[in-house]
C-alpha cells in the first residue's frame, strides 16, 4: 500500500460541540460531515483486492494530479445521511467555494441554513437557526472533513494512505485509509479526470454520507473577502474572533 502524508489531525472539541447544538438528525449529520467522526464509504464488495497494489499506485497519482493541478473551485453539492439500512435519513443541499491552502466556504441552504468558513487562520460556524456565530483559530488541528479533502494544503498529509482505485459509474475511485488511530475507516472520492465528482464516507455503524459536486468551476478568480464571515446584525458571536 502506498502511504499517504494526511490532510489533517481532528477538529477542534469546539467545532464539534457548535456544530452539535443544532437540533434534529440534521445536526448530527453536518456534525459528522465536520469532526473526524466521518468514515469513507465501503465498496469492498466491488474492489478487486488482487490488483489492490498497481491500483493504489494509480490512484495516488490521480490524487496527487488533483493537489498539483486545481488550487481553487466551486461547487454545488448535495449530500445525504444514509443509516445502516440504506434507508435515507435526510438530505441537504448547499454551495462551496475553496482556495488552497486551508481557505473554504461551505453553505448549506436547504433545509436549514448553515455556514462553515476558514480564511487560513480562523473558522467561522453561522447557525441561522440559532442566531449565533461560533469562532475558533483555524490551526492543525483542524480534521480531515469533505471541505479539508478539497481545500487542505498538499504539505499537510500525514495520516492516510491509497489502499484501492477502481472504475464504477464512469469515474475513477481512489479509496484511503487512515495509518494510525482513528475514528475513520476509509473514504472514497469519485474522479472526472481530476476534478473530485464524489465523496462517500462510511462510520463504524455502517451510516453513510454521499456529497455530489455539480456545477464545478476549477481554478476561478476568487477574491479573499469570499472566506471572511460578515455577521448578521443581533446575532451571538461565540469563541476567539
Amino acid at each position: 500500500m502506498t502511504a499517504l502524508r494526511g490532510w489533517s489531525k481532528p477538529w477542534k472539541r469546539l467545532v464539534s460541540l457548535a456544530i452539535c447544538k443544532r437540533r434534529g438528525s440534521g445536526k448530527f449529520w453536518r456534525r459528522r460531515l465536520l469532526s473526524s467522526t466521518s468514515r469513507a464509504f465501503l465498496l469492498s464488495a466491488l474492489l478487486l483486492s488482487a490488483s489492490a497494489q498497481p491500483a493504489a499506485d494509480g490512484g495516488l497519482a490521480t490524487l496527487e494530479a488533483f493537489l498539483d493541478g486545481v488550487q481553487s473551485l466551486t461547487a454545488d453539492f448535495k449530500q445525504e445521511l444514509w443509516n445502516a439500512d440504506q434507508e435515507l435519513i435526510q438530505t441537504d443541499t448547499g454551495s462551496l467555494s475553496m482556495k488552497r491552502p486551508n481557505r473554504f466556504r461551505w453553505t448549506y441552504e436547504e433545509p436549514a441554513e448553515l455556514t462553515i468558513v476558514a480564511d487560513g487562520a480562523r473558522l467561522w460556524i453561522y447557525d441561522a437557526e440559532l442566531a449565533q456565530v461560533t469562532v475558533t483559530p483555524f490551526d492543525d488541528t483542524i480534521g480531515a472533513s469533505p471541505a479539508m479533502l478539497l481545500s487542505g494544503d498538499r504539505n499537510v498529509r500525514e495520516e492516510f494512505e491509497v489502499v484501492q482505485a477502481y472504475t464504477l459509474e464512469g469515474l475513477d475511485w481512489i479509496k484511503l485509509e487512515p495509518t494510525g488511530s482513528s475514528d475513520f475507516s476509509s473514504v472514497s472520492i469519485g474522479f472526472n479526470g481530476t476534478e473530485p465528482r464524489r465523496l462517500e464516507l462510511v462510520d463504524g455503524l455502517g451510516q453513510v454520507t454521499r456529497i455530489g459536486l455539480d456545477n464545478l468551476v476549477v481554478n476561478p478568480d476568487l477574491a479573499e473577502d469570499v472566506f471572511q464571515l460578515d455577521v448578521p446584525a443581533g446575532v451571538d458571536v461565540v469563541g476567539e474572533g
